[in-house]
């Protein structure tokens, strides 16, 4: 949901980026855990800055113990979400999916979501190969998304798992 950018001067203050569409949303869905559930920050207040909220937390830690969990990202309760709309969902909801091409046989399973800075990427483990692989996040490359059945459908998985190794 977002990640912790270390201390805001000497009061107390912690740096917060938020990861959600509205980034002011993060701050209304209760405390900021870690990935273990361990609350981090409960925030009293957050206002914008740069590229991220300064907020003023509940908890009293001193700047070198908010510096420390710099890079920490941050998880809210999924109980305080909101429902996803129709054709809609958590990017949590697709980990663990089946992924097909064609028929009725699993090809691979999602393994993450993952953002490198450019859009988002599906991992795909594929049974028997020895790296994962990466599909763009795209109704062209992902057209299916079937929550109800965990299936994911990407046609042209075959040519992501082995691409053409062929030079010219």
């Amino acid at each position: 949901m977002g990640v912790l950018k270390g201390a805001h001067g000497v009061r107390g203050e912690v740096r917060v980026k938020s990861f959600t569409a509205d980034p002011d949303a993060l701050f209304t869905y209760g405390p900021l855990m870690d990935e273990a559930g361990k609350v981090l920050v409960t925030p009293l207040s957050a206002r914008p800055g740069k590229d991220h909220f300064i907020v003023r937390p509940k908890e009293n830690l001193q700047k070198e113990e908010w510096d420390a969990l710099r890079g920490c990202l941050v998880h809210v309760s999924r109980d305080r979400l909101p429902e996803a709309d129709e054709d809609e969902f958590y990017f949590e909801d697709l980990i663990g999916m089946s992924v097909y091409t064609v028929g009725d046989t699993p090809e691979g399973r999602v393994r993450a979501v993952q953002n490198f800075g450019s859009d988002d990427l599906l991992e795909i483990e594929i049974p028997g190969a020895q790296a994962t692989v990466y599909v763009p996040f795209t109704r062209a490359d992902v057209p299916v998304i079937d929550m109800a059945a965990r299936r994911i459908v990407i046609p042209e998985l075959a040519l992501w798992a082995n691409p053409d190794d062929d030079e010219a």
